[in-house]
């Protein structure tokens, strides 16, 4: 059975229910048909219901609820309670109204916010920070935790390293240029979001373009300081570095440039330094290697509202609602 077959048959173990805001793209709609078919998740679609028929026409989204936000009753509900939500910030009825009807991810937010759904999906057709704001805003982040990153979940044809190919990337959608304390941060979170979506034990590399020393550099010292610290934080996790992504993963190298190292050669949660290592090392991964990539996928919000790439294919969204509602089933 594949990574993302055995992650279905765990979301249907225990059915959670999604929300899917994103109904004016096909995509979506086809995506919500398959769901309902192998029976991944309950899901909830938002918007006109005449528009919503005429965009999946072709696609059986019987099993689907559709709410309409501005006919709902739930609508004057969400409204007061956005109002209350967001009183520090001087949010007035008018304008929590505005949000919810114009801004649907705010509706799907705060269905969470509720308890009428666990989780959200949205972004084939938005950008991150349109995604993510609202849930920052209502759902906040989960207690305890420093920040909310990203991940990439990375699923490599034919590949011997890692966990049978499987690997965590991180930040790769999110934290633009993390200070040690939040690399750290992010290597803990991920470490977690690997044990409970691979179900294995997570080895953490904190890459870089030096292992051990080889190179002498400001990058290399914010590499250095963050395994220091994610060592003192989160012992109960391997995690080492500075480590190069090919001493990290394949045993032969990491035997000639850190012999010592408890996670070189073995690593399947991988650090990068920034976001825009983390981004372009997805990306090359998922062309040049034919990686299926589910994600941007994000830890740390206390409830899971999950990211798309503008790019993806109704089948991936299947995968991220998959993996929504895993993260549902272990909030």
């Amino acid at each position: 059975m594949s990574f993302i077959e055995s992650i279905k048959e765990r979301a249907k173990s225990s059915k959670k229910t999604i929300v899917l805001p994103e109904t004016m793209d096909r995509r979506v709609l086809e995506a919500a048909e398959e769901i309902l078919h192998e029976g991944i998740a309950n899901i909830i679609l938002l918007g006109k219901d005449e528009d919503i028929r005429e965009k999946s026409r072709g696609f059986d989204i019987s099993g689907a609820t559709i709410i309409n936000p501005f006919t709902s009753p739930l609508t004057e509900e969400l409204i007061e309670k956005l109002v209350e939500i967001r009183k520090n910030k001087n949010l007035t009825y008018d304008e929590a109204k505005k949000l919810l009807l114009e801004d649907y991810m705010y509706y799907a937010c705060m269905l969470v916010k509720t308890g009428r759904a666990d989780g959200v999906v949205s972004g084939a057709c938005h950008s991150t920070a349109n995604t993510l704001r609202p849930a920052l805003q209502i759902i906040k982040t989960k207690p305890g935790v420093m920040l909310v990153s990203a991940f990439f979940l990375m699923v490599v044809p034919n590949c011997k390293y890692g966990d049978r190919g499987t690997f965590i990337f991180a930040d790769s959608g999110l934290e633009q240029n993390p200070t040690p304390e939040r690399l750290a941060a992010i290597a803990a979170s991920s470490a977690e979001s690997f044990r409970l979506l691979d179900g294995k034990v997570p080895i953490v590399a904190m890459l870089s373009h030096s292992t051990k020393g080889s190179a002498s550099h400001p990058d290399v010292d914010k590499v250095v300081e963050a395994v220091k610290i994610a060592k003192e934080k989160y012992p109960q996790y391997k995690i080492d570095g500075e480590l190069q992504l090919d001493a990290a993963i394949v045993p032969e190298v990491a035997a000639s440039k850190a012999p010592h190292s408890p996670v070189a050669g073995r690593a399947n949660v991988l650090i990068f330094p920034d976001l825009d290592a983390g981004n372009i090392g997805y990306k090359l991964v998922q062309r040049l290697a034919k990686a299926e990539a589910y994600g941007p996928i994000t830890q740390g919000i206390a409830a899971p509202v999950n990211d798309l790439s503008r790019g993806c294919s109704a089948e991936d969204i299947v995968g991220v609602v998959a993996i929504t509602a895993v993260q549902a089933q272990n909030k």
